[in-house]
């Protein structure tokens, strides 16, 4: 039995919705809806601007509504989760995908104009995954361990500094050689998760060498021997490898759908969109058509293509009833 979660955090993770799972078995929920077709179409523009992590998934997401409604004009800019607020505030977005959930201050700022909070939509759930070489021998790491890796403050409990591979254990041409160390940068909701659960709120080092992208960190990584970094696991290639982690200790956990479900893996986190919606009032349908498909078995089948793992049936049950947008039966 696999638990989804509802609300994944540094601390703990609540079980929302339980469906089996088997081996091999397509992790897409049979309960979802299929998407159909409204009568007449939808056409117009959808702006989306926020996270680079799921750039490519919201341009999925894109590229098959378009392909129902070929009058529509999607623009997908992905340059970070910071710009999503910024963009739905000033009303040049329609939605705003993001890699972490708006700080205090960017719901003020958005309910200030409107009046309202940003609604919140839980597309899909990523694990952000440490990553080394593929020929690096790294069997795991702890969180502390990752922390004294990342972070000058060491808010994780590690006693010492990490900078060399032989500081984690492992010797021979490995055990002198410093660690080098990719991260993205500050615009990233993936640079602010990492630094709040896997560094424990302290700070990066200097030594991090900031990436403009997802893809970025993982080819740096990709292409020095003795390099780390962090990245979405819809950005994994054969090039590197993904490290098993723990929350301490040395039982660790792999990167796998199973674990992010289970809440066993530290760093599983969900996949955000944000948009301007009115509580109580009607959605434009272009919007209320894109959410739809978003919730629908085409939509998650393409969450699973780029590399992220699908919610369930009741949270696309929940999400399209807190909006007043009940799913339609396909066509027999």
């Amino acid at each position: 039995m696999i638990c989804l979660p509802a609300c994944i955090g540094p601390a703990a993770l609540v079980a929302l919705a339980c469906f089996p799972v088997t081996a091999g078995q397509d992790l897409i929920d049979p309960r979802l809806p299929d998407y159909k077709k409204v009568e007449g179409g939808v056409s117009g523009a959808i702006k989306s601007v926020g996270s680079d992590t799921m750039n490519n998934l919201m341009t999925l997401w894109a590229e098959g509504f378009n392909a129902m409604y070929p009058n529509i004009l999607p623009e997908i800019e992905g340059k970070g989760s910071s710009t999503a607020p910024v963009a739905l505030t000033a009303g040049t977005a329609a939605f705003g995908p993001m890699s972490r959930e708006m700080k205090a201050k960017e719901i003020d700022d958005f309910e200030k104009k409107f009046g309202y909070k940003p609604t919140l939509l839980r597309t899909g759930i990523d694990m952000l995954a440490v990553y080394v070489h593929k020929d690096n021998p790294l069997s795991g790491l702890s969180l502390a361990q990752v922390d004294a890796i990342f972070s000058k403050s060491r808010k994780g409990g590690a006693t010492k500094d990490i900078v060399t591979w032989g500081d984690l254990g492992l010797t021979g041409d490995w055990a002198n050689k410093a660690i080098s160390i990719y991260g993205r940068n500050s615009a990233s909701g993936t640079y602010g998760y990492f630094k709040d659960v896997a560094l424990f709120g302290g700070d990066y080092k200097d030594s991090v060498k900031e990436q403009p992208g997802s893809s970025s960190v993982v080819q740096g990584v990709a292409s020095d021997r003795f390099g780390i970094g962090y990245s979405g696991v819809g950005y994994r290639t054969a090039d590197v490898k993904a490290v098993p982690l723990s929350v301490e200790g040395s039982d660790y956990v792999s990167v796998e759908a199973k674990n992010a479900y289970s809440g066993e893996y530290p760093l599983a986190r969900f996949l955000y969109v944000y948009t301007n919606h009115k509580p109580g009032t009607k959605m434009d349908p272009l919007r209320a058509e894109f959410v739809r498909y978003i919730f629908s078995k085409q939509g998650q089948r393409d969450v699973l293509k780029d590399g992220y793992f699908p919610i369930t049936a009741q949270i696309a049950e929940e999400t399209l009833a807190s909006l007043g947008l009940e799913s339609r039966p396909a066509p027999n």
